[in-house]
């Protein structure tokens, strides 16, 4: 990892940020993209007391907007190459078929999907050969309760199956999917209805805990270590999507 070309779409706050400091720490030279001026700044600080370089930073946080697919080629080719790329861009969304409309679900899918399509269209020409890119899945839906989520969780599995042959040898592409995870995604959640949530959460659980940020955002960076792994998604999520 050191002195790799990190970057981390997302990674202004949650299981982004924790990537792009645990990328730092390895030696990368880290970019970690937000649209949020609060997480922004909240970035920039936590990467400043982590980076040991001095006046020659090996880190960079940026406003970039990956929804608007110009602004975002813009801003990733002034930055590229890279040699791994992260994108935790994705979504959630309760509810089962028939008490969802049309829409809601269209939505989940294409916030899940169609975006990493979107980015990986983008990124993938602007990683260095023998890099990767890492998508975002999710775990623990079922499609009675998570009908659109599930939807775009398959999706991605068999969109990084395709883009990791259509990339290869040159390019690995893999995905990580996250249980439940308290991050920063909850903070609008109060206080008590979280910690109930997080209870039966756990409770549910074959491992009867929640899984913590770094145990998820490590798993990026093994898959941007371990060159062997390609077309994977790999479950985070104590054994949850097992039963």
């Amino acid at each position: 990892m050191r002195d790799s070309r990190v970057l981390v779409i997302g990674g202004t706050s949650g299981f982004g940020l924790r990537i792009a400091e645990l990328a730092l720490e390895a030696g990368a030279r880290v970019t970690a993209i937000g649209r949020s001026a609060a997480h922004i700044e909240e970035a920039e600080s936590r990467l400043r007391q982590q980076d040991e370089n001095g006046d020659d930073p090996r880190y960079e946080v940026a406003c970039c907007d990956v929804t608007d697919t110009d602004t975002f080629d813009e801003c990733i080719g002034a930055r590229a190459p890279f040699d791994h790329v992260v994108s935790m861009m994705g979504g959630a969304m309760g509810g089962g078929f028939l008490s969802n409309t049309d829409e809601a679900i269209r939505s989940a899918v294409d916030g899940k999907y169609l975006m990493a399509l979107r980015i990986a269209r983008i990124v993938l020409p602007r990683i260095a050969d023998g890099g990767s890119l890492t998508l975002t899945a999710g775990s623990g839906g079922r499609p009675y309760n998570a009908s659109g989520a599930v939807l775009g969780n398959q999706a991605i599995a068999t969109l990084t199956q395709g883009l990791a042959i259509e990339s290869a040898p040159r390019v690995r592409v893999n995905a990580v999917a996250p249980w439940w995870t308290p991050t920063g995604l909850w903070r609008d959640v109060p206080a008590d209805q979280l910690h109930r949530q997080s209870e039966q959460m756990a409770a549910a659980n074959p491992l009867k805990r929640l899984g913590t940020v770094d145990e998820v955002a490590r798993t990026y960076l093994f898959l941007m270590s371990n060159g062997f792994i390609n077309g994977q998604t790999i479950h985070v999520d104590g054994g949850i999507s097992a039963l």
